[in-house]
């Protein structure tokens, strides 16, 4: 295992701020670390590189603890949220630190800084001035940057935070294509789910120090692991529910549940697409109070006129139903899950 974080904690004021982490990140993985604000992956990102200390636990690196090595020592990439690159020198320059540092010949620099560009799609511009770039441009210089060494863990905080929707969604492909032609080790965090959904292999969901859910971004998509988790992935349609057998009791009424799920009063979640609008008169009697266009569908909330909480559906353009239109819901059993 290339990380492994065995235990690690961190206390700010008594409070822990990571409470016995374990994590581990095999060589070539791309994990990425999401959470709210105050959760603890900025303090994980920066305990690994060495510029947080331990009050317990471990960092181990190759299998080797490093307890006492400093940052410089540890063979790690580490790219900040704000570039933090050289604004008096040029993109030549700011790629060029990292070589100089591991005492890259000066004959060699040149011919690396040129394929690094070209890597992360910048060819020809070590001769520009870095206040000259766009946020994306100076972004692709940063990654060159933190690669230029060759480092056996790339270490990205909030890596395309301030860049534009579009920007990102773009860039987190080009990352995504980029760090596995190259079999880049990386350890991401972000507040962002679609950035991290798109980009890792695997993905933690962290909570108040501790790790709430790790999995494939698929398996953390499809079976969130409790209330916390769903609600932060966005999903809004979660009620408290008395599970008995395949039923489901719920503010809704009664909902059929998978075979085999926890049996008990629990959280239930009823994923979006799983919220099927039928005829008025049929199935649970709603009226329609918003709906908002989505790109590739429409989201309608939706009121129970019985009471009890709003409902979110996904719809396709076409079949989305007007402001105030009286509607019937049923329910897809294979979009519903009884949460730990």
């Amino acid at each position: 295992m290339l990380l492994s974080l065995d235990a690690a904690t961190v206390r700010f004021g008594g409070r822990p701020v990571l409470d016995a982490v374990g994590l581990d990140v095999a060589e070539h993985e791309v994990v990425c670390v999401l959470g709210p604000s105050g959760s603890g992956k900025s303090t994980l990102l920066r305990a690994v590189a060495g510029l947080q200390p331990l009050d317990f636990g471990r960092v181990l690196l190759d299998g080797r603890d490093q307890a006492g090595v400093p940052a410089h020592r540890r063979g790690v990439g580490l790219m900040f949220q704000d570039h933090q690159l050289f604004p008096q020198r040029d993109v030549g320059g700011n790629v060029a630190f990292g070589l100089r540092m591991h005492g890259v010949p000066r004959g060699e620099r040149d011919a690396k800084i040129a394929q690094l560009l070209e890597m992360v799609g910048l060819p020809g511009a070590a001769g520009r001035a870095v206040a000259a770039l766009s946020g994306g441009e100076q972004q692709r210089v940063a990654l060159a940057r933190a690669l230029a060494p060759r480092p056996r863990l790339l270490m990205l905080d909030e890596p395309l935070g301030q860049l534009d929707r579009s920007l990102r969604e773009r860039l987190v492909v080009e990352l995504r294509e980029l760090f596995g032609r190259l079999g880049t080790t990386v350890l991401a965090v972000t507040h962002d789910q679609g950035e991290a959904f798109a980009l890792a292999d695997r993905v933690v969901v962290m909570r108040d120090g501790r790790i709430a859910q790790s999995g494939t971004p698929l398996e953390v998509w499809q079976r969130p692991a409790d209330e916390f988790v769903a609600r932060f992935l966005g999903f809004d349609n979660v009620v408290p529910a008395a599970v008995a057998e395949s039923v489901a009791s719920t503010p809704w009424g009664k909902l059929p549940v998978p075979e085999g799920s926890p049996q008990g009063d629990r959280p239930l979640l009823v994923r979006p697409a799983g919220v099927r609008l039928v005829a008025a008169g049929d199935g649970l009697a709603c009226t329609v109070v918003a709906r908002t266009f989505k790109g590739t569908h429409v989201s309608v909330r939706l009121r129970p006129r019985d009471g009890g909480p709003l409902l979110e559906a996904a719809c396709a353009l076409r079949d989305a139903p007007d402001t105030g239109a009286d509607v019937g819901v049923g329910f897809d059993v294979a979009e519903i899950d009884v949460l730990g």
